[in-house]
């Protein structure tokens, strides 16, 4: 890891333009191979599933397995990086997408399938480490307009979600009937490679670098120099404490709490709406397959927009209040769209109104969630927040389950899961601390001054 420094002062990397904008195109493109590598499973599970003749209960079961193997790898993720840095913990994630592609081509039986698509939690976790290190740079960068509009910028990584789900679904109807799903996953690992290549060429982030230098000074016994050098940078030289621990200590439980349980219910609705939107289409709106795909096509391309929307208006308006609203208004749409929309062009508007809040008001969400933890436990804090969304998906994809064995109709079930689920995450969301947009950190400022000074 590299410093810059002078005989009087110790400093920081300084991050110019070209470094900010060389690591949020980095970080869009891994974002969106990490989406299809991580949306390419779920396509891909049924044709696996035929290939080694597995039970429907076969493949659900390795599902909710995978999805618990995420969340664990997703959590230890944050643990690594937050003590080896942001720019290994991003090489990490980018390195454990190409692992999990290639390693998932190689598929011999449940188990083994389990264990390797949890290597893709790391995957999974790309938005959230993205967030954390963009976040950082963004407040100390050079690149004023990049500053000005930082929630924006960041949208536009963001919203390689839907643009990643899109590539997955052409890339599989073009590679499938050639070279088949170990084939199609091959071919997701070599942009992956490539990628980490690349990350190797970034800066890590000043203000992980303050933090470091300043826990190397105590654990040298070097306290006084410790202290001084944490006077300069704004920030406290406390005692040890576990990153996790430390994003529930007094001060901090309530905003921890109250963002978990929004990003934990708000998964009821990707679950219902996102994940199983084509069954919902045709079982429950009686839309045709290939409308249904027709549909869920156009309203990834609305999400992008609306990615886009929500981080402008994150940088103008408080990002907490734009996503309860935003959140609220998905799941008002989706409730129209499940027990009152019919034919074809009702449906897909108000599905795409639905997609529009609910998805993208996630480009203000994963920079607010970043905001909301210090910079010693802010990976830690997003990929835990993050990581929930997994969880989310099993339970509500267990009160799904139930309901329809029960004999509930799936639009219904929809209703109470997916919409009330998403009004229910804009209320909690409500809940954490409100922000003001776009204020530099009084730890940022100091290493600004540091940097410029002569």
């Amino acid at each position: 890891m590299s410093f810059t420094s002078t005989p009087n002062i110790w400093k920081p990397n300084t991050i110019t333009p070209k470094d900010a904008r060389f690591a949020t195109v980095l970080a869009f493109l891994a974002w969106t191979f990490a989406v299809y590598d991580f949306v390419l499973f779920g396509t891909m599970l049924p044709v696996m599933a035929k290939d080694f003749g597995w039970a429907p209960a076969t493949s659900t079961a390795i599902n909710t397995w995978v999805s618990v193997g995420t969340f664990i790898v997703a959590i230890l993720l944050g643990l690594v990086a937050d003590r080896i840095g942001r720019k290994r913990g991003m090489m990490l994630t980018i390195g454990g997408t190409a692992l999990a592609s290639l390693a998932t081509a190689l598929t011999f039986n449940p188990l083994y399938l389990i264990g390797v698509r949890s290597i893709a939690g790391l995957g999974y976790s790309e938005q959230a480490i993205n967030a954390t290190y963009l976040n950082e740079i963004y407040d100390v960068t050079d690149d004023k307009f990049i500053k000005r509009n930082r929630g924006f910028i960041y949208s536009i990584v963001q919203g390689g979600w839907p643009i990643g789900v899109l590539l997955s679904a052409a890339l599989a109807a073009i590679f499938l009937p050639s070279i088949g799903w170990r084939g199609s996953f091959l071919v997701a690992t070599f942009p992956a490679i490539l990628l980490l290549v690349m990350r190797m060429r970034m800066k890590e982030s000043p203000q992980f670098q303050v933090q470091q230098r300043i826990s190397a000074l105590v654990k040298q016994g070097e306290m006084e120099q410790a202290k001084e050098l944490a006077a300069t940078f704004k920030v406290t030289v406390e005692h040890a404490r576990a990153p996790l621990a430390d994003i529930f200590a007094p001060g901090k439980r309530r905003n921890t709490i109250f963002l978990s349980l929004a990003f934990f219910l708000n998964w009821f609705g990707i679950l219902t709406f996102s994940i199983l939107g084509t069954t919902l289409l045709t079982q429950g709106k009686h839309v045709t397959f290939s409308n249904a795909l027709i549909i869920l096509i156009l309203s990834n391309i609305v999400a992008f927009g609306g990615y886009v929307f929500h981080g402008w208006l994150g940088d103008r308006f408080s990002r907490r209040n734009v996503i309860a609203v935003a959140w609220i208004l998905g799941g008002v749409s989706f409730a129209v769209m499940t027990l009152l929309a019919q034919g074809a062009v009702m449906v897909v508007l108000f599905m795409s109104i639905g997609l529009f809040f609910q998805i993208g008001a996630y480009s203000a969400l994963l920079y607010f969630m970043a905001d909301s933890f210090e910079t010693k436990s802010r990976a830690t804090g997003t990929t835990f927040v993050n990581s929930l969304g997994q969880i989310g998906a099993v339970v509500g994809g267990i009160i799904i389950t139930s309901m329809l064995t029960a004999g509930t109709d799936i639009t219904v079930a929809a209703f109470v899961v997916g919409a009330l689920g998403t009004v229910a995450s804009g209320l909690f969301i409500m809940g954490c601390r409100k922000d003001v947009p776009n204020v530099t950190r009084a730890e940022d400022v100091a290493i600004e001054a540091v940097l410029s000074s002569k």
